[in-house]
């Protein structure tokens, strides 16, 4: 897998190894790249358990919702850095690692591309004869909490629940991705993995998503009250984006960090040090050639010299 590679959103954006040029693709493309991200996400998130037989398992919906992350990674990733969710983005500007700018148009690519994706299936929904109210029919795929949660958790079980979740979500995109990570390359597939779990728990609880783009879509074409718990959704994965940023911040996670002016004084008084003893080494070589010829002379001095006293105890000189 060759993957998300993670994008340089910041103004100090390197040029790319070998030619010289910035790569970086422009933020119409990135906005771009991360609206149909979020449009697939949505469709399979809720569109697999929308369509499923009722009081199913919900580990089918929540394993195609992973793996949807992680086909968007390697698809647009990219493009983009593949965040396709506020809190992914949210984790990233509080880690240094985006722009603020960046930051707030890439959440509204990202709750474009969530609510087209939530339109297509409420449309789909329509069609359907057996459906006599789609809205009702969305209430069961999106999130809430109290009576309106499969096992009737309260608002604060599930608020720690999402602040829990996207904080583990974020940190394990923000350390993947991580320039000095050795397993960079799987990043896909480990954020795929990790989203896949937290859902399968977040769904049995009360459809949490650890998404806000993904929350509103549904909610917009849900019942009522939907919209009144939605402040939820946003809040506490935000929250914890912002805990897994600033953990991240702190430990001075974000990529390849620039060198310090202490450090480069240092280098230089390194450099020169080294340059120093490489002129010595030099002057010790040269000196070693110039008198290479007289210790071999010498050299071939006593040698005769020892061949004659061998030939007088021998006998052969009298």
């Amino acid at each position: 897998m060759t993957t998300p590679v993670s994008v340089h959103h910041g103004s100090a954006s390197g040029p790319a190894a070998g030619n010289g040029t910035d790569v970086r693709p422009g933020l119409v493309s990135r906005l771009s790249a991360e609206a149909f991200g979020s449009l697939f996400i949505v469709v399979t998130g809720l569109g697999v358990p929308l369509f499923s037989i009722p009081q199913s398992s919900p580990l089918p919906a929540a394993l195609a919702a992973g793996l949807a992350v992680t086909a968007a990674m390697l698809a647009f990733g990219y493009v983009s850095g593949g965040h396709f969710n506020p809190a992914v983005t949210v984790g990233h500007a509080v880690a240094g690692r985006i722009r603020l700018g960046d930051a707030a148009a890439y959440i509204g690519a990202q709750l474009v591309g969530a609510l087209l994706g939530a339109l297509a299936l409420f449309g789909i929904l329509r069609t359907l004869p057996g459906i006599q109210d789609s809205r009702t029919a969305f209430d069961t795929v999106t999130a809430g909490f109290g009576e309106h949660s499969i096992i009737q958790a309260p608002m604060a079980a599930v608020l720690l629940l999402e602040v829990l979740g996207a904080a583990i979500l974020v940190a394990v995109f923000l350390g993947t991705t991580t320039r000095n990570n050795l397993n960079r390359p799987a990043a896909a597939v480990a954020v795929g993995l990790a989203f896949a779990v937290l859902l399968q728990l977040g769904l049995s609880v009360g459809n949490a998503p650890f998404n806000p783009a993904r929350a509103t879509a549904s909610a917009i074409f849900s019942s009522s009250w939907s919209l009144e718990q939605l402040w939820l959704f946003w809040v506490a994965p935000l929250v914890g984006a912002g805990i897994a940023g600033l953990v991240f911040r702190g430990f001075g996670a974000q990529d390849a960090p620039a060198a310090s002016a202490a450090d480069s004084d240092a280098a230089d008084v390194d450099g020169v040090e080294d340059v120093a003893d490489v002129d010595d080494v030099d002057r010790e070589i040269e000196f070693a050639d110039a008198d290479a010829p007289a210790v071999q002379g010498a050299a071939a001095q006593e040698q005769s010299r020892r061949d004659e006293a061998q030939e007088f105890f021998d006998g052969k000189r009298g």
